[in-house]
């Protein structure tokens, strides 16, 4: 079954979620106020395995603005709700504060840990650089399934976890053993986080959601859900249902996996991400296609972007929903292991 989870809250500051089993803090989720030139918006990090390996990254040096996993629009109706320069077509990436908006923390509906499942529900503010209101979201990140090596468990069982991030770029403590990508021993285990953002127009004309590939640019159709990976990451392995490697840049499949090795700690560890069903990733139901943004040069990322090749436009009063899910994995996992774990807990 899947392992308890316990919540801290940090008023103003995070929320923490802690497998009690092992003492891991999972994920942080930090809403506090940070730099104007960032996009200020909140964001999961650190974000951990069971073995307690940190999994995401933090204010690089080269991307002052990537934190972890988060909501973003790089280009929404003329806005940077990115962070950090803005693409122009022609000029490169150009410093524009003034395009420069923000996601705004509101208010939580709910925070909750019970029967080994957490959930956070907030209310969020989607702002122009200036402060004007362009749009309501309602975000619910759930953390569920957690399980150690060698339990098993069935669909639905679920887990969240708490615990305090040093200053939001806090030491990563490493593994408790080894753990050698699926062909010899392993500690940890798996857990997974579902995200769903629902975004509600209340503008009195369109939101257009681009991407700097909507804008000009090649292979960089980066936009919505993000995950910015370790150093240690780069060079990892991607796969798909059907493909592996940098050329899945820009393609479609219901989920994609990365795969990277720990610096200061033997082993790996492996994050799939996937579409839920109604996202509809292909287009074939009508919704705006959904294309993988992916790269582990020069860095690794990851991005189920609904605005890679075209424009996505919202109307006055209509939402955007999407759901994904992410599960963090100790090892190395090939296709044949992810497809089992994603049969055994279907949506």
């Amino acid at each position: 079954m899947s392992s308890p989870l316990r919540i801290t809250h940090a008023h103003g500051d995070r929320i923490t979620v802690t497998e009690e089993r092992g003492g891991v803090d999972l994920i942080s989720y930090v809403y506090r106020p940070e730099a104007a030139w960032e996009a200020p918006k909140p964001y999961i990090h650190p974000m951990r395995t069971l073995a307690d390996n940190v999994v995401t990254d933090y204010r690089p040096n080269d991307h002052r603005w990537h934190k972890g996993l988060q909501m973003t629009a790089s280009h929404l109706s003329g806005q940077n709700l990115w962070g950090g320069n803005t693409y122009v077509h022609g000029q490169d990436y150009q410093p524009l504060p003034e395009r420069v908006g923000s996601m705004a923390h509101i208010g939580f509906d709910e925070v909750t840990a019970d029967a080994g499942r957490a959930v956070i529900a907030e209310r969020l503010s989607w702002r122009h650089h200036d402060g004007t209101h362009w749009a309501d979201e309602l975000r619910r990140v759930e953390l569920h399934d957690v399980e150690h090596t060698g339990s098993v468990a069935g669909p639905g069982s679920g887990s969240g976890a708490t615990g305090p991030e040093a200053n939001g770029a806090g030491p990563e403590t490493g593994g408790t053993g080894p753990e050698t990508g699926g062909t010899g021993p392993e500690t940890g285990g798996s857990w997974t986080l579902t995200w769903s953002s629902a975004i509600t127009n209340r503008r009195a004309e369109p939101l257009r959601f681009g991407s700097p590939t909507t804008h000009g640019r090649k292979a960089a159709g980066y936009t919505g859900l993000f995950w910015r990976g370790p150093r240690a990451f780069r060079g990892g392995r991607i796969l798909g249902p059907d493909g592996e490697g940098p050329e899945l840049m820009g393609t479609q499949a219901p989920w994609l996996a990365y795969s990277g090795e720990h610096d200061g700690t033997d082993g790996h560890a492996t994050l799939i991400f996937q579409h839920a069903p109604e996202n509809d990733h292909t287009g074939a139901g009508g919704t705006h296609p959904a294309h993988w943004f992916v790269r582990d040069e020069p860095f690794a990322a990851v991005a189920p972007s609904f605005a890679f090749h075209e424009e996505l436009e919202l109307a006055p009063g209509d939402t955007l929903a999407r759901r994904y899910r992410i599960t963090v994995a100790d090892g190395e996992w090939d296709r044949d292991r992810i497809t089992e774990h994603l049969a055994r807990h279907p949506w």
